[in-house]
């Protein structure tokens, strides 16, 4: 946990935002802490967050809000995964999912 927090000070040049979920009946997401959308189609989002790479899975998955400067994302759709990938293993998960969205 420690780690993390260095990690979001350093990563965002100063307050450390709050990095929250809020999932509604499995139809809408809305997550702050998102420093950058991976990518995404109707099956799969992967998120970078401020607590490491997040990947939400469903079905007919659509991003209603984006908000860069804020860090804020809302999701709608049928949410049925969310999974962080292990932040020691970045590099190979990332490489998995970039040869998955090629």
């Amino acid at each position: 946990m420690e780690h993390s927090y260095n990690y979001m000070q350093q990563g965002a040049g100063g307050p450390a935002r709050d990095h929250r979920l809020i999932l509604n009946a499995r139809k809408t997401l809305d997550i702050s802490g998102v420093k950058q959308v991976e990518s995404f189609d109707s099956e799969e989002f992967l998120l970078e967050t401020d607590m490491g790479y997040l990947s939400i899975r469903g079905h007919n998955l659509q991003m209603k809000n984006l908000d860069v400067e804020e860090g804020n994302v809302s999701i709608q759709g049928r949410i049925d995964d969310l999974v962080y990938l292990d932040q020691h293993h970045g590099e190979k998960s990332k490489g998995l999912f970039g040869k998955l969205f090629k």
